[in-house]
């Protein structure tokens, strides 16, 4: 994602290695997360490079874009393995069985902790055909569990419960974007994964980086960063709404970014987080090492009181703060591979949870 200032391999492979690199590290974390398309194959290779030789770890893997067959289109991607100019139905399985395969191979390791459906189609999250693809690389043994990763962007509210729904005896993990200054709209997805039986991974604890404490309005971001997508003025706001916790913070002797974790592992099905380790430009620039150990000496019993949870989430509550991805009563026009209209389906799927995809799903209107 071009986030911060570049870290060579080797160093990368030191932060993934289970021991954390060597001697005086923290240590404490043995799972990684891979993606087959990261690098058209290269996040796999340097992974498999940081745990060879270290042992017992757990790797979950993603697969689903396309970078076998299909061309990258520019900005937007490589295709998803099913888009029907690439295979039909009777293909996918033919394909979901060499990507696992592929990344295995690459990584160095006979089968998956978990192997996830890298950010979906519409497709992805209503075919028999992929489930039944994915649960067959379970069956032969490449991978103990399976689930679904939705994304990159924030949404998918409504086509991940109904994914749930019907493929939730075969779906072991879901992963969703969810931390203290992002509850909306994951939260609403945590009610239909726990009645399921699925257990939530959440991705970007660390909202851009700034529970890390050392992102700050001057600091430079570099050209493709993709926190510069983000609306103006983002950070300044943010950072008001993290010294509001800090008190907070402080009664639970955790630092921001512990707080985000103990947070998000609070609710119901939560079971891991994921932030994102970012060498940012700068002379205030913590290394990334420093915030592998603080993520490392995350505290494993509850920190958090119910009292104290919700009024983390009443701080940054950011409901309707942006155009939502996949089914979306804002969307207008055709199907695209990342948006489509809210069918009747998923209106149903909607009342059945409770939520109200106008009032529950919508961009809020830019104030006067």
């Amino acid at each position: 994602m071009r986030f911060g200032e570049a870290v060579d391999a080797e160093r990368v492979e030191g932060l993934l290695a289970p021991d954390g690199g060597g001697p005086g590290a923290a240590g404490g974390i043995a799972t990684a997360l891979s993606a087959d398309v990261y690098g058209e194959g290269e996040a796999d290779r340097l992974l498999g490079r940081a745990l060879a030789g270290c042992g017992d770890a757990c790797v979950v893997g993603a697969i689903g874009h396309d970078f076998y067959d299909g061309e990258r289109d520019g900005p937007r991607g490589f295709p998803r393995f099913t888009n029907p100019a690439l295979r039909g139905p009777e293909g996918y399985a033919d394909y979901v069985r060499m990507a696992t395969e592929r990344s295995l191979e690459r990584i160095g390791i006979d089968a998956f902790d978990v192997l996830l459906l890298h950010n979906p189609d519409r497709i992805g999250y209503t075919s028999e055909r992929v489930w039944e693809a994915m649960a067959s690389v379970r069956e032969a043994g490449l991978a103990a569990a399976i689930g679904v990763a939705p994304g990159p962007a924030n949404g998918f509210t409504l086509d991940l419960i109904s994914c749930l729904e019907r493929f939730g005896d075969r779906i072991d993990w879901a992963m969703i974007i969810l931390n203290p200054l992002e509850p909306w709209p994951g939260e609403l997805c945590i009610g239909a994964a726990r009645e399921h039986g699925v257990r939530l991974i959440t991705r970007v604890v660390d909202y851009g980086g700034l529970f890390w404490d050392d992102l700050g309005p001057e600091t430079p971001l570099a050209e493709g960063d993709h926190r510069a997508f983000r609306p103006p003025g983002w950070i300044p706001v943010a950072l008001e709404k993290i010294e509001r916790l800090r008190p907070i913070a402080a009664r639970a002797g955790l630092t921001p970014l512990q707080l985000a974790c103990a947070w998000n592992l609070a609710h119901d099905a939560v079971e891991c987080v994921v932030p994102t380790l970012i060498q940012e430009a700068g002379p205030n620039a913590r290394p990334i090492e420093d915030k592998r150990s603080e993520l490392a000496a995350l505290p494993a019993e509850r920190a958090l009181s119910e009292e104290d949870a919700a009024e983390i989430g009443a701080i940054g509550d950011n409901a309707g703060c942006m155009a939502l991805k996949g089914a979306s009563p804002d969307h207008e026009g055709g199907e695209r591979p990342d948006r489509w209209p809210l069918d009747e389906g998923l209106a149903e799927v909607a009342s059945r949870w409770g939520i109200d995809p106008s009032r529950d799903l919508s961009q809020a209107p830019a104030p006067a």
